[in-house]
Formats: structure tokens, C-alpha cells, sequence
């Protein structure tokens, strides 16, 4: 099929046309759009900006957003992560109820432990959740009191201090965020 020279000519300038307002799109939504958002969100907000990072002594010692592995017994653990809490790859272990090795994580947790929650022994979705629930801590609470030569009441009164509430009373759950509770009764 054989255009004539006219029609050659408009389908051109549509396609110049074209070419030019996707490269303009292309400019404004992907490098100016982010640029300003950043921008914003550096004056706005910076510490949640920049990963909601932990400083201690002068170094980066974690984020208040992933998970970290705790296995002293002095302090509160952290949810199994199904990455070994690696953020730059994070992921579920996609194991189902009936996998095998769920089950014998489960019965490993359960030989030391007389009564266990949910998020004690499977990972969440990313692998990367920084919070346990309230009955977890609730659970690991006297182990750490005792380690720590603490009275109970005042390790309570620490993970109320460290408890994100859900959001906006609508969605989620509450939740004891791990690494600013362990750094708080490291500053006892």
C-alpha cells in the first residue's frame, strides 16, 4: 500500500510530534517530577527522607524501617526473616502450612518456648518488619528482664515507650519497633 506524498508528509510530522511529546513526558515525569518530590521531601521531612536511619556514636547503626536479627538472649527478637534481613533483596519464604521446614521452625521455637505468636515464627512478607507484636513482647519480656537484672515493670514501661500504633485507628496493628527497644534498654 503506497501512500500519496501528502498523506507521506502528515504521517511524519504525527510521528515527529509524537517523538517530541514523549520525550518532553519523559523529561517532566521522570527526572523533573522526582527531582521536586525529593526536594520536598528533604525540606519537609529529611530523617524520613533519608531511610529514618539510627545514629549512634556517630555511625549508622540501623533504620527504624528494617528488621534486624537479635539472638542475645538479653534482648528482645526480632520476627524470623525469610532474607536473613539482607534489605536489598527482601522476599517471603512462601511457605505454605503444610511445608516442612515451617513446621519444624515452629516446633523448634515451641520446645523453648511454652506458648508462641504468629509473628515469633514465620516471617512477614518482606522479611524486613522492624515491629512485633504486643503479645510477642509481651512473651519475651520476663527472659529479658531477667538477663538484664530489670524489674518487669520497668521493661514494660519501655515497650509501651517503643510501640507504633496502628495507623490512624483504622488500619494495622500496633506494634513494638525492635531495634529502637533493644538500643533504648542498651541505654539503660
Amino acid at each position: 500500500m503506497c501512500l500519496p506524498l501528502q498523506g507521506k508528509e502528515n504521517f511524519m510530522k504525527e510521528i515527529i510530534k509524537s517523538i517530541k511529546i514523549y520525550l518532553i513526558f519523559t523529561v517532566l515525569l521522570g527526572l523533573v517530577y522526582p527531582l521536586i518530590i525529593a526536594a520536598i521531601a528533604q525540606i519537609t521531612m529529611p530523617y524520613q527522607a533519608n531511610g529514618s536511619l539510627i545514629i549512634k556514636d556517630g555511625r549508622v547503626i540501623g533504620s527504624e524501617l528494617i528488621g534486624q536479627k537479635f539472638d542475645k538472649p538479653e534482648y528482645f527478637n526480632s520476627r524470623p526473616s525469610a532474607v536473613n534481613y539482607n534489605a536489598a533483596g527482601s522476599g517471603a519464604s512462601n511457605y505454605g502450612p503444610m511445608n516442612e521446614k515451617l513446621i519444624e521452625q515452629v516446633n523448634s521455637y515451641k520446645k523453648n518456648n511454652k506458648k508462641i505468636t504468629a509473628d515469633m515464627v514465620m516471617a512477614s512478607a518482606s522479611g524486613l518488619d522492624p515491629h512485633i507484636s504486643i503479645e510477642n513482647a509481651m512473651l519475651q519480656l520476663p527472659r529479658v528482664a531477667r538477663q538484664r537484672n530489670l524489674p518487669e515493670s520497668k521493661v514494660k514501661e519501655l515497650v509501651n515507650e517503643n510501640t507504633d500504633p496502628d495507623f490512624v485507628g483504622i488500619w494495622g496493628k500496633a506494634g513494638v519497633n525492635v531495634l529502637k527497644l533493644n538500643l533504648t534498654l542498651d541505654s539503660l
